[in-house]
C-alpha cells in the first residue's frame, strides 16, 4: 500500500506550475470518520457510515428542493493530496499510468465526485451514506445525481456514436 505522499520508483512528478486563480468558492465542508488516507475506502458505499455535509450559511437557500432527491453528485477539492506526478504506478510494479488514465486522488486539480445517498437534512446540513473522502474536505457543488433525468432533447443524428464531430 503507499504511503502518504510517496513517490515510487517508477512513478515521475514534475514541477508545479505558476499558481493561476479560477475563482473556485468551497461552499462548506464534509464531515467523515476519517482522518488518514491510509483508512478512507477507496470507493464510497450507499451502506457506509452516516456522514455529513456542511453548507456554509450563505449557500442556504441552495439547498431548497434538494429533499426532492434520494442520490446526490458532490464534488469537492481533495486539500490534502499531492498534484504533481504525471505518472503513477497503482500496483507498485514498476508500470506506470498517465494520472488522466487513473481514478487517483493525486492529480493537477484534486476534484472528486461522490455519488451519495441522501438520509436527512438538519438545518443547512445534509446526512449522507457513500461519501470517500477525509474528514474536513471542502465542499465544492452538490447536484442531484444526473442518471435520474432524461436528457431534455431529442436523440440527433450522431449522438451514440463515438467520434462523431
Amino acid at each position: 500500500m503507499v504511503r502518504e505522499d510517496e513517490i515510487r520508483a517508477a512513478e515521475r512528478a514534475i514541477a508545479w506550475p505558476a499558481a493561476t486563480d479560477a475563482g473556485l468558492v468551497f461552499v462548506g465542508v464534509i464531515r467523515t470518520p476519517w482522518t488518514s488516507r491510509m483508512d478512507c475506502p477507496r470507493q464510497g458505499r450507499h451502506d457506509g457510515p452516516l456522514c455529513r455535509i456542511e453548507v456554509f450559511e450563505p449557500w442556504r437557500e441552495a439547498l431548497e428542493g434538494i429533499g426532492l432527491y434520494e442520490r446526490l453528485e458532490v464534488l469537492y477539492w481533495l486539500h490534502r493530496s499531492r498534484r504533481d506526478l504525471v505518472l503513477q504506478s497503482p500496483r507498485d510494479d514498476g508500470t506506470t499510468r498517465g494520472t488522466f488514465s487513473l481514478r487517483t486522488p493525486v492529480r493537477p486539480n484534486p476534484i472528486a465526485t461522490s455519488i451519495v445517498r441522501l438520509e436527512g437534512i438538519e438545518g443547512t446540513t445534509l446526512l449522507v451514506r457513500g461519501m470517500d473522502c477525509l474528514d474536513g474536505t471542502p465542499l465544492l457543488d452538490l447536484k442531484p445525481d444526473r442518471t435520474l433525468f432524461t436528457p431534455l432533447a431529442p436523440p440527433t443524428p450522431g449522438d451514440s456514436h463515438v467520434g462523431d464531430a
